[in-house]
């Protein structure tokens, strides 16, 4: 597959849904293997808005990344099995808004669960927050680990895409 942006590389949005706050992180892989983090962030909902406004507004802001920075993929973090159905359930909201916002431009999903991310950033898949950061910051050489932690975790789920050998280049 050629590169959708025509400069060579290889890049992938990694995204950390949420209905409160969605991260994203926009990684490239060059032609020599470096890899550079170009963009992340968070999606901050307002917890008293309506939930379809909020929906409205995670995939407005991914849809904008994805014409901002035309990723070869995205890389979605799974939904997290936890005892809590209804959380699961609005979340499901969330990636569906993501999942549309990728659709639409046809540009392939990879999902991974929060353990193969940890385990492909960090070494563990039982990591912590702190550590994801932290080893974030370090593949990718930056002064500190991006901040907040949503936007740490979306990094590290378009990291995890690159390291498991599956992005394109």
């Amino acid at each position: 597959m050629s590169p959708r942006n025509g400069s060579g590389s290889g890049v992938v949005l990694g995204i950390d849904p949420g209905t409160a706050v969605t991260g994203y992180g926009v990684v490239a892989r060059r032609g020599d293997g470096a890899i550079s983090l170009l963009e992340c962030g968070v999606v901050r909902t307002s917890s008293g808005a309506a939930l379809p406004l909020r929906i409205r507004e995670i995939f407005e802001t991914v849809q904008d990344v994805v014409e901002s920075f035309e990723p070869e993929v995205m890389s979605v973090e799974d939904v997290f099995q936890g005892k809590n159905i209804r959380s699961a359930l609005t979340l499901g909201h969330a990636r569906g808004a993501i999942l549309l916002a990728a659709a639409l431009r046809e540009i392939p999903i990879a999902e991974y669960t929060p353990r193969e991310i940890k385990k492909a950033v960090v070494g563990t898949g039982s990591a912590t927050k702190g550590q994801v950061g932290f080893m974030v910051k370090e593949q990718l050489r930056l002064r500190t680990a991006p901040s907040p932690s949503d936007a740490a975790d979306a990094v590290a789920a378009a990291l995890c895409h690159i390291l498991m050998g599956r992005a394109t280049t």
